[in-house]
């Protein structure tokens, strides 16, 4: 993949690209603009082959502090139907992330705020640091973060929803790790080298069966065992007889590392 994106920074590691969100200088707050290339960018990576691992990490001080104040006032001026133009724009960028075939691993530092916690919410690990602030902060402005919320409440519940969508407040790396938002302190600060374990993780499983583990989760959400039955017994049987899970059960059985893994190292 080479296109160039507005305000994203593109990094190739070999089986692994790195999405930066590139505009240190407002705390990589997003307008349109940024949405449109987020989507953009999410699109082209599922289809891209020799990607197998995205890492969505922001440029400067902060991952994402919400929306941009210069969209926010052209906001002030549109119709309702603008509005809900506007807002298509956000929901069509998270659902594209959220639905993207490969794993994505959210990097996460400073503030993480407004639709910033909404962005992590689509990722499928998110690693912080320490010192990272998170907030639905939407109340704060009279509005509410009613886009992001679909994704929010599946990774945090409606308990934690109502309390943070409420109160509006910001919290630390604990209790957001506490309500399922992020899955990893990174001890030491040290950002990039738990980032870098779990992309190794990740490179160590079957691309074809790291999707089909994503869709899954997307299927069976919140129905019961009865309802997808069919849907679970075809995805085993279907993934049993495939070339890569026949190759992942050899390699097992033969006590040899299968053919999809790669050696990755971040240095190379």
């Amino acid at each position: 993949m080479t296109r160039t994106y507005d305000h994203l920074e593109i990094e190739r590691q070999g089986p692994v690209t790195r999405v930066y969100l590139n505009r240190p200088e407002i705390h990589n707050a997003f307008d349109d603009t940024s949405m449109r290339s987020l989507t953009e960018c999410f699109r082209a990576l599922g289809d891209d082959a020799d990607t197998r691992v995205v890492v969505l990490a922001g440029r400067g001080k902060s991952f994402c502090a919400g929306a941009d104040l210069n969209w926010m006032k052209r906001m002030v001026g549109y119709s309702e139907e603008e509005n809900l133009r506007d807002s298509a724009l956000l929901q069509t960028m998270l659902d594209t992330i959220d639905r993207c075939p490969k794993p994505v691993i959210a990097q996460v530092h400073g503030a993480v705020l407004g639709g910033g916690t909404g962005l992590i919410s689509t990722c499928d690990s998110v690693v912080a640091t320490p010192t990272a602030l998170f907030g639905a902060t939407e109340v704060k402005l009279g509005l509410l973060p009613a886009v992001i919320s679909p994704f929010l409440i599946a990774k945090i519940g409606p308990s934690h929803a109502r309390d943070i969508f409420m109160t509006g407040e910001r919290f630390g790396a604990d209790r957001a790790m506490h309500m399922g938002l992020i899955h990893h302190v990174a001890e030491g600060d040290d950002l990039d080298a738990w980032v870098n374990k779990k992309v190794e993780r990740l490179l160590s499983s079957g691309p074809q069966a790291l999707a089909a583990a994503k869709r899954i989760v997307h299927d069976v959400s919140f129905r019961s065992p009865e309802a997808v039955k069919d849907i679970t017994l075809a995805a085993i049987a279907k993934a049993r007889v495939s070339e890569e899970g026949q190759e992942g059960m050899a390699a097992f059985l033969e006590r040899r590392p299968p053919k999809f893994k790669v050696d990755w190292n971040a240095g190379d």
